[in-house]
């Protein structure tokens, strides 16, 4: 059993870090609003920070489920420790993935934010060049791109 309280130990601190995480995104937001860099930056690294902590444990937790005899082939964790009875474990598993779930979203948020700002400092850096009224054309990505007399499009 005490694979199971190790278990139980460690997603406890991923709820904990999940918690400071989505804390962490929430600044975020109200930076970008801001346009802080230096605080972004620090928000940064503390996000780097919880994430590679988050991963070393997703990868004790693996290694726990497969000692309790969970195949990973066989189907997402959380069936296999609904179906062994472990219901406290399963519990803390769902909460975890709550609170995964809202990271997730929050940090889509601020993409789109991010996203948002990189249109308008685009759309700013045309006026300076004076291409505002220039045709665009759209690049793999589906960004697009001026098209001024000054770009060369081909050469023979």
């Amino acid at each position: 059993m005490a694979a199971i309280d190790d278990l139980k130990n460690l997603l406890s601190q991923d709820i904990r870090q999940l918690e400071t995480l989505a804390e962490t995104l929430r600044q975020e937001k109200f930076c970008l609003s801001g346009s802080d860099s230096k605080a972004l930056e620090t928000l940064t690294q503390q996000k780097n920070t919880i994430l590679e902590e988050i991963r070393a444990r997703a990868k004790q937790k693996i290694r726990l489920l497969v000692a309790m005899g969970f195949r990973p082939d066989s189907g997402e964790p959380s069936r296999f420790i609904r179906s062994a009875g472990l219901n406290d474990l399963y519990a803390l598993w769902q909460q975890a993935d709550t609170k995964l779930r809202e990271c997730h979203i929050l940090n889509e948020n601020n993409g789109r934010i991010i996203n948002h700002l990189q249109k308008r400092l685009t759309r700013l850096t045309d006026i300076f060049r004076g291409a505002s009224n220039q045709q665009k054309l759209y690049g793999a990505k589906g960004q697009q791109t001026t098209v001024s007399s000054r770009t060369v499009l081909a050469s023979a």
